[in-house]
């Protein structure tokens, strides 16, 4: 039996060999297990095993079907917790904002963009949802300290973060860790990625995941 690799390569993607030495992307992994075995020709065997589809080589664009996912949602018609299923909403333009974490500045002032501009953003039919790694506890707290009128996903087993490839490798003062990326994905009636906000600013999101709506639907009619 091979030896797992150190933590530091188990969240970091294999890309290939360069120079006899494992290269590795510092990327998102949905892997279970991942093991690497060298031998003296500089050629390399990766045994993979997935718990969630997951594309081992990209990550998601605008075309590409949008992950499937089982979760619990809080808050909106899904009061303090009910199972959802991202094929429940089929038919339906999706909206999914990845954030950092309940109660936070940045996540506060992204939150609350969209609840300001709420009306508007369900007047095009589309369902939205935010989704961190909190706990629903955590999330129903959020909810009702803010008064947001649409509900969040909770992903405590960061099974969606990866598969959407927003789990990734952060740095702040010097120290190394990771966490999830602010990006948001629209998802179409097809189950298609229609946009992608990477790397959104709080304050920037509502409008821009407007405007993204706005586009949709006049295409549709």
């Amino acid at each position: 039996t091979r030896p797992l690799p150190p933590p530091y390569l188990r969240r970091k993607r294999f890309t290939g060999i360069k120079g006899g030495k494992v290269i590795m992307r510092n990327q998102q992994s949905s892997l279970s297990s991942i093991h690497l075995f060298l031998n003296p020709l500089n050629s390399c065997e990766l045994s993979l095993k997935h718990h969630h589809p997951f594309n081992p080589m990209n990550t998601l664009q605008v075309g590409d079907k949008a992950p499937s996912f089982t979760t619990y949602a809080v808050g909106n018609q899904y009061g303090t917790g009910t199972p959802l299923k991202l094929s429940d909403l089929k038919g339906k333009v999706v909206v999914l904002y990845f954030y950092p974490k309940d109660d936070t500045p940045g996540c506060t002032t992204q939150a609350c963009g969209i609840r300001d501009e709420w009306k508007a953003i369900e007047s095009t039919g589309a369902a939205l949802f935010g989704i961190s790694i909190d706990a629903v506890k955590s999330h129903e707290k959020f909810i009702t300290k803010f008064d947001l009128p649409f509900p969040l996903l909770s992903d405590t087993d960061k099974s969606i973060v990866e598969a959407y490839g927003v789990w990734v490798e952060k740095s702040m003062y010097g120290k190394k860790y990771m966490g999830t990326e602010r990006t948001t994905f629209v998802i179409d009636t097809k189950g298609k990625i229609s946009a992608i906000f990477p790397k959104v600013k709080p304050a920037e999101h509502a409008g821009l995941v407007m405007k993204a709506l706005t586009e949709l639907r006049n295409l549709k009619d």
